[in-house]
């Protein structure tokens, strides 16, 4: 019997859930010792304990979803938070999980590295954030939150980037300004290229021309950010407003522009897109796009659990709206 057996079997019994095996298999926390004790009961009466570790686990289900992830910064952490709520409400556990982007074979992928290390063996399926390959070969189901290159053959979510970069530029020119910066993101990002095209799309529709003097790229990165703006704000025809393309490029321009004795918003109005939560914190709390980040992580969940029970998706590729927050940085341009 042992060679036909699964975890499942073993699960049922022993009266309890597969995740329960799991976790009690593997001597993991939050599991009674009665309990402990029922399954590996059910275990050895089954005659199993080898394969269910070595085959029966890694064939079958870990009651693990995994989230791959570049990094840990404010995006990815509320990314999580969304995931580990959907997660809470399941017999699921969640493992973060930040690979290597150096070394060997780093070309090809950091998601194609870690999806090999962990699939099947420790994770069920996986939910990877911003990932820069979207064709990694696997066996467990993944959706993809933001990749670079946009849509795929697997399933993604993102939000709005176009819209929310069209909302951002027009509350600006509704505001007086015609002035108008770009603090650009990331060239490899599509989730970028959108907010560029939105802000050009929002200059063209006022009759406004872009100025390239006025487009500066920050990269989502605090000292090229810094730079680009100390450059555009030297200038002899600098901006009267500011878009940046993330709220930590727009408290940069912010942290810059006071430095440079700009006042915001008096002589400077600044935007920045993503909500992240201490955009709203700071002494001056920042306008910006929000973006519905946890919910990008418990639509990516749910869509893992429909994968996981073997259902086809009502949508492969979900694009989740954005909206603009007024706080205290934007104002009508001075005189």
């Amino acid at each position: 019997m042992s060679g036909r057996t699964t975890i499942h079997d073993v699960a049922k019994a022993a009266g309890v859930s597969v995740s329960t095996v799991s976790k009690a298999v593997n001597g993991r926390y939050g599991i009674a010792d009665a309990t402990v004790q029922r399954v590996l009961d059910s275990v050895r009466e089954l005659g199993y304990e080898s394969s269910l570790v070595a085959s029966s686990m890694r064939a079958r289900r870990t009651g693990v979803i995994g989230v791959l992830l570049a990094g840990f910064e404010p995006f990815s952490a509320e990314i999580l938070k969304g995931v580990g709520t959907a997660v809470n409400d399941s017999a699921f556990d969640l493992l973060a999980y930040s690979g290597s982007r150096h070394g060997a074979g780093a070309g090809d992928g950091w998601e194609r590295r870690s999806l090999s290390r962990l699939s099947g063996t420790l994770i069920d399926a996986a939910i990877m954030v911003t990932p820069t390959v979207v064709g990694a070969a696997t066996e467990i189901p993944v959706v993809a939150i933001d990749p670079h290159t946009g849509r795929a053959d697997l399933p993604t979510v993102e939000s709005d980037s176009f819209g929310g970069a069209l909302a951002a530029t027009r509350h600006l020119i509704e505001l007086g300004h015609r002035r108008i910066g770009f603090l650009a993101g990331r060239p490899d990002l599509r989730s970028a290229g959108l907010r560029d095209a939105g802000y050009r799309r929002a200059l063209s529709d006022a009759g406004i021309p872009v100025d390239p003097a006025l487009i500066g790229v920050g990269r989502y990165e605090l000292e090229t950010t810094r730079d680009s703006a100390r450059l555009m704000l030297a200038a002899p025809t600098r901006p009267t407003a500011v878009f940046a393309a993330n709220d930590l490029s727009a408290i940069a321009v912010i942290e810059v522009a006071q430095e440079m004795g700009l006042r915001v918003p008096q002589d400077l109005s600044v935007i920045g897109f993503d909500d992240v939560p201490e955009a709203s914190r700071r002494m001056l709390p920042l306008t910006t796009i929000q973006q519905p980040m946890r919910r990008l992580g418990a639509v990516a969940a749910d869509m893992v659990f429909a994968l996981l029970e073997g259902k086809e998706l009502d949508e492969m590729h979900v694009t989740l709206p954005t909206r603009l927050v007024v706080r205290a940085t934007t104002a009508p341009p001075a005189g």
